[in-house]
């Protein structure tokens, strides 16, 4: 009989947690009425979508009136950016960011610079952190809102986003994070961070994809990304996604119920998993490691070893990990992430990130470490460049 397989890639999804699942499937079976119909079902599909509204707030530490549901990540870190953007009655307008960001900001930026936005992207320091030095030389008078992510999706470093927010406050500049990744594994408090915009996604921390929210600090100043109704308090247009707004409540108070002792938990697991892979694999390099940490994440490098044919060999013997982001999957290109970080284009096609999970177990940890050193010792006996030096 097969062994069952272990899933390491969280950063990229979560499996469905059973409760949000139990809670979805009463939902769409009897909870079919539309959030803004005034007769009984519509009533109690309001006050499901109100319910998890509270839960989304207490996880973030926000008034519930500041939290507005969208279809996830991506549509919050758009309405915040080009919402910011139009809002403002500056002539000219500038935009700044860093070159670690996900797509969904650093594509925003793109689209920004085509319609005649300023954009200035502030490197990072090799160990994946950005300076809020950097981002006060980068501001101008023409500066609307400067976005810098919570925690990297790839190597899980953690951004002094409380600072920055320091630096955009003296400049009168709008901040806003993206922390898909750093909610639901850390603490995150929207009011000691400082932001004004915050974007949080459900499948990151157990809830169904297609489901995400927006951190809106009140009085803030953003026009609407899409055009319609009056939902969420004419906010984000469009009938509510209940079922799935209803499983992100869920998922965002058993994430809130048990964070620490989850964390503790996982990170314990990764520094060992990280601390014997590198009694067992030379030349082994742990991405960021003297950098504050997601605790769950590990980007590794592997020298002279290419990372697709590791996450193939692994996902052969039953472990599922990615060679960095999920968006970026297919890509011909290194990982922008990592060659921001300073690694050379080869180093960062040697990578493969492994993000841990509250369900992982130290067995399935010990058994990755028996998998990744027996992969890797194979594919460098098969690579060129290690035969020519004698598989040193």
């Amino acid at each position: 009989m097969p062994s069952p397989r272990a899933y390491f890639d969280h950063n990229a999804t979560t499996p469905l947690a059973p409760e949000v699942l139990d809670g979805m499937v009463e939902v769409l079976r009897d909870g079919y009425g539309n959030a803004s119909s005034i007769h009984q079902e519509g009533q109690h599909a309001r006050r499901l979508v109100d319910h998890a509204r509270r839960a989304v707030a207490a996880l973030l530490h926000a008034d519930p009136r500041e939290v507005v549901f969208t279809s996830g990540g991506t549509e919050a870190d758009n309405t915040a950016i080009f919402g910011a953007i139009a809002a403002t009655a500056l002539p000219r307008k500038h935009f700044v960011t860093t070159t670690m960001e996900h797509p969904a900001v650093l594509h925003a930026a793109d689209a920004l610079e085509s319609q005649g936005v300023g954009v200035t992207r502030v490197p990072v320091s090799g160990s994946g952190v950005v300076s809020p030095e950097a981002i006060r030389t980068a501001i101008t008078p023409e500066t609307v809102l400067v976005s810098v992510m919570h925690a990297n999706n790839e190597t899980g470093a953690i951004q002094p986003i409380a600072e920055i927010a320091r630096v955009c406050r003296d400049a009168g500049v709008l901040l806003h994070s993206d922390a898909v990744q750093s909610v639901g594994k850390i603490p995150v408090d929207v009011r000691e961070l400082g932001v004004d915009f915050l974007a949080v996604s459900g499948h990151k921390i157990g809830a169904p994809n297609g489901v995400g929210a927006l951190y809106m600090r009140k009085g803030v100043a953003c026009a609407p990304l899409l055009h319609g109704g009056k939902h969420e308090r004419g906010r984000r247009p469009g009938t509510e996604n209940v079922a799935g707004i209803h499983g992100f409540g869920i998922a965002a108070s058993v994430a809130d119920s048990a964070l620490l002792s989850k964390a503790n938990y996982i990170e314990h697991l990764r520094d060992e998993f990280e601390m014997s892979l590198m009694d067992r694999i030379p030349m082994v390099r742990v991405n960021c490691a003297q950098s504050p940490r997601l605790p769950n994440t590990s980007s590794l490098c592997f020298p002279e070893v290419d990372g697709e044919p590791m996450v193939i060999a692994l996902d052969l013997s039953g472990f599922a990990v990615s060679s960095g982001a999920a968006c970026s999957s297919g890509s011909v290109e290194p990982s922008h992430v990592l060659t921001a970080i300073g690694l050379s284009r080869q180093d960062a096609r040697s990578c493969i990130r492994v993000s841990l999970g509250p369900s992982n177990t130290r067995e399935q940890v010990m058994a990755l470490v028996e998998s990744l050193t027996a992969a890797v010792a194979h594919l460098r006996r098969l690579s060129p460049t290690m035969t020519s030096q004698g598989n040193r």
